[in-house]
């Protein structure tokens, strides 16, 4: 993709339900690659467990291949103290502005979400999207 994106767990959670509506815009927007970090890992990992039903062997096998299409931004102290100031300043869930603090450390400048604010741009740099409601 030309800009650098960021994806956020719900995107991955539609891919690996197979969301009738969601799953062909999700697998593309894995397929092109891009930048998680290791919460979206974690919580991708307990939504398969939880929601959709998978076994540890089939979790497994989707990190895989999420961990293959993309870059992995690691939470650091450093992200942790951006979560904090985007969280009072945009009014985020702190589990949000996580996301939207690594996003902006691994200088991406779209973060793919179906659950925060679309069009939303943070620090004149990042634009949080819905990729199920805007061309993409």
């Amino acid at each position: 993709m030309a800009d650098k994106v960021f994806l956020d767990t719900n995107i991955l959670v539609y891919f690996a339900a197979a969301d009738a509506d969601r799953v062909a815009k999700a697998e593309a927007l894995l397929l092109a690659g891009g930048t998680i970090s290791v919460q979206v890992l974690n919580e991708l990992t307990l939504a398969c467990l939880r929601k959709v039903g998978m076994n540890w062997a089939e979790v497994d096998e989707l990190l895989a291949v999420v961990r293959v299409a993309c870059r992995i931004e690691p939470l650091t102290e450093t992200t942790y103290d951006l979560c904090r100031q985007l969280a009072e300043r945009y009014q985020l869930r702190v589990y949000d502005a996580m996301i939207v603090a690594a996003a902006l450390l691994a200088g991406s400048d779209t973060l793919y979400s179906e659950d925060m604010h679309d069009g939303l741009l943070v620090d004149g740099r990042l634009r949080i999207r819905n990729p199920f409601l805007v061309a993409t």
